[in-house]
């Protein structure tokens, strides 16, 4: 096999395991609907699968292991275990230790190292306690059956809870079978051959009166309890071979063979199949049975026909339960079977693995693409071509889809992740002590997947933040009158072309008290200084800065938090603090939707232009006296009866405007009213305007980093190439915003009400 091929294992391995781990938090929490026998049936399945791949490429270990896995899992389904805490925590273990023995066999490691395979020891020993063996003992024990896949275990615990091994045979022989030299009777003396009769009945029903009697025609039929162990239903059906045109027979499996045939179906190879196939498939219907039932429905579609009835023909399932030759939990199974495999195929229809960068690659050429087409499009209109122009437009709005298009390759669901963090209140919580429950909404949130790469880790410290420190102890939880299980919400959502992103906790809230002590304490601020709610909030961000009481393996050091803050800022975010003291805490998080392209409003201020993110601006306004009203040296105006705090590009960015650049060509101030523009731009619920001299409309901006040197550049995100090849700056609306309205509240005072 090639390492590529290895490869395609290992990605499909950790999708499974991935698969896994979710069926066992949903079995770890029953309380919310799951069903025990759903989560095991999934898990089972999975595991059984990563051992067929591991199978295909030699992985010994691998494959040795998911079968303890497995067996214990066959005991759970067999109702000979029930699943418990300490049973969900044994199985995450060995979720986590064969991805690392994935891991092991694709680093092409020749055997396991010895913290592995002590790892690999340990929790075969605590898997194979449950069955009451030892894992070398189960490991020898496999046996594979000729007919699939299926590998069952040698165990006695198979065999509890059936009630009766026998094979029950009803038998109706036809009228004519004595006129054709047939001894029935010898036909049930030869079962005693493939096996021992137990019991029998005689079915006399059809006898007629005596008036009416043929003695060369057969009245009777049988009900036949049949003990064989060894044998199969067609073996069964063949002993009837010369006769089977002449009588009705139906075989009904021990029960026993039901749960081997439900085992069977859900191994079967991973192919389209009907209903019958699937059933003749694991041996629950022979060939001549699925004859006979799909004889019936054309007898019975024949029939509605005729009558002119709208009703659909019964299922073959129906048809075969109802005829005695199948039961209904087999029937079950195989529409489960056959619904999965439908599911499977829409799955592999849909999706495509795509190397993430041969991905990143394509969202560069189509950036390039953008910048390109916006030069062919100023020299289409340097030209003045109407043909020219139109072809530019029609090619423009091509481009745009294209960019849209490969943006939105990139574009995931946020809720894989949200999910792994199950895992971490899980564990958290049984660490601590406590009983805490995450609660998801938002998960089909979508966001470049590149962003949610990078979110990943300050949203996993902020969760056990919450879990640790924000959630209290059941007692004093009860003694504040809360409910003992403490609650997490994880919550995204969309909000003004932004995704929001927030952890909230029913906990003990944040003690301003604690944190300005501890501020002062380490002199981040003075002791009589004056500081907002959310200024105070924001000195957790502070390197170093804690007020836990005790310090935890999980947190407590003060050591995060500033990371946690510096990595959502690399990301062109923010992170907002909103707490009250014995309620809870509310962190959010303020995300773009990416970090490649976005829709851009291009302004241009003196001989500068600037780019301002096209979701973030609300509207655009001419300056006027009306608005100026008698105080023109006044940074607020008033918008519709709302006051709009606003500050000159010109200024913020220290370049000579066009009226400014216009007076000292001249020499003198000009008479000449200059227009100035107000962009009016809104996040987070608070509104601003930029003074700017022209508005240039919009812009499709390809965002290219600042480099190393620009880090601590404020007021700018980032830069973008326009078609004339000039290099223009991208705004950073959220600091802007946050000047603007702070330069104002200093001059008029903040009893005055910005938003």
């Amino acid at each position: 096999m090639s390492d590529d091929s290895l490869q395609i294992f290992a990605d499909e391995a950790e999708d499974l395991l991935s698969v896994a781990e979710q069926a066992l938090l949903n079995l770890d929490d029953l309380d919310n609907g799951a069903d025990t026998l759903d989560c095991v049936n999934d898990l089972f399945r999975t595991f059984h699968t990563i051992k067929g791949g591991a199978g295909l490429f030699g992985l010994d270990a691998v494959v040795d292991f998911t079968h303890i896995v497995e067996s214990v899992l066959v005991k759970v389904r067999e109702g000979g275990l029930d699943v418990d805490v300490e049973m969900v925590s044994l199985f995450l273990s060995s979720r986590d230790h064969l991805e690392k023995l994935v891991e092991n066999a694709l680093s092409d490691a020749e055997g396991l190292g010895d913290e592995l395979k002590n790892k690999n020891d340990t929790l075969a020993e605590k898997l194979s306690a449950y069955l009451g063996v030892s894992s070398e003992d189960i490991s020898s024990a496999r046996a594979s059956i000729v007919t699939g896949e299926l590998e069952l275990v040698d165990d006695d615990s198979n065999v509890d809870g059936v009630e009766n091994e026998n094979w029950h045979i009803s038998l109706r022989f036809g009228p004519n079978v004595l006129r054709n030299g047939m001894d029935p009777a010898s036909f049930i003396k030869y079962l005693n051959k493939i096996g021992e009769i137990k019991n029998i009945t005689i079915i006399e029903d059809a006898i007629p009166l005596w008036t009416e009697f043929d003695p060369e025609s057969c009245y009777l039929g049988f009900e036949i309890d049949l003990i064989a162990p060894d044998t199969d239903k067609e073996t069964i059906e063949d002993v009837f071979e010369f006769v089977q045109d002449e009588c009705r027979i139906s075989i009904l499996p021990p029960h026993s063979h039901i749960d081997a045939y439900i085992k069977m179906i859900e191994d079967l190879p991973e192919e389209e199949l009907r209903i019958g196939d699937i059933l003749v498939a694991c041996g629950a219907l022979t060939e001549r049975e699925k004859d006979d039932v799909l004889s019936t429905q054309d007898k019975m579609s024949d029939a509605m026909t005729a009558d002119g009835a709208s009703q659909r023909v019964p299922p073959l399932g129906k048809i075969a339960v109802e005829n005695h030759v199948v039961e209904q939990k087999v029937v079950d199974a195989a529409i489960k079977k056959q619904s999965d495999l439908k599911k499977q195929q829409v799955n592999t229809q849909q999706t495509i693995r795509v190397n993430a960068f041969k991905l990143e690659n394509l969202v560069n050429l189509v950036g390039e693409l953008v910048i390109g087409s916006a030069n062919s499009e100023l020299n289409a209109r340097r030209l003045g071509d109407a043909d020219l122009n139109e072809a530019m437009e029609n090619l423009l709005r091509l481009v745009e889809e294209v960019r849209d298009t490969a943006l939105g390759l990139r574009m995931v669901q946020i809720g894989e992740t949200f999910n792994r963090y199950k895992r971490v209140v899980r564990e958290v919580s049984h660490d601590t002590g406590k009983d805490i429950e995450l609660r998801i909404s938002g998960a089909e949130t979508e966001l470049d997947k590149t962003l949610i790469e990078k979110i990943g880790d300050p949203l996993m410290h902020l969760v056990r933040n919450a879990v640790d420190h924000g959630i209290e102890s059941p007692e004093k939880r009860m003694a504040a009158g809360k409910p003992a299980k403490g609650v997490v919400n994880l919550d995204a959502f969309h909000d003004s072309g932004s995704v929001i992103i927030q952890i909230r906790d029913d906990g003990g809230g944040l003690s301003k008290e604690k944190i300005l002590n501890k501020a002062i304490e380490k002199g981040l601020i003075q002791e009589n200084q004056q500081l907002s709610d959310q200024e105070i909030y924001r000195l957790i961000f502070e390197a170093g800065f804690s007020t836990a009481e005790t310090v935890s393996n999980l947190s407590g050091r003060g050591v995060g938090m500033d990371v946690v803050r510096k990595n959502i800022e690399s990301l062109r975010g923010q992170v907002e603090i909103d707490s009250e003291e014995g309620q809870g805490t509310k962190m959010s998080i303020r995300l773009p939707l990416t970090l490649a392209i976005i829709d851009g409003f291009q302004v241009r201020v003196g001989s500068s232009q600037y780019i301002v993110p096209l979701d973030m601006v609300d509207e655009c306004i001419e300056l006027n006296d009306s608005l100026r009203g008698k105080d023109e040296e006044a940074n607020y105006v008033n918008l519709r009866g709302e006051i709009l705090p606003f500050m000159h590009l010109s200024e913020m960015f220290e370049v000579k405007s066009s009226a400014t650049e216009k007076e000292e060509d001249e020499g003198v101030e000009t008479d000449d009213k200059h227009r100035d523009n107000i962009v009016v731009v809104q996040f987070a619920g608070k509104k601003a305007g930029f003074v700017v001299d022209e508005l240039l409309g919009e812009h499709q901006t390809v965002i290219k980093p600042l480099g190393k040197v620009f880090k601590n550049l404020k007021g700018i995100s980032g830069t973008t190439i326009l078609g004339s090849g000039e290099v223009a700056m991208i705004i950073d609306i959220p600091e802007m915003v946050s000047r603007v309205i702070n330069a104002s509240q200093e001059q008029f005072g903040s009893s005055k009400s910005i938003h």
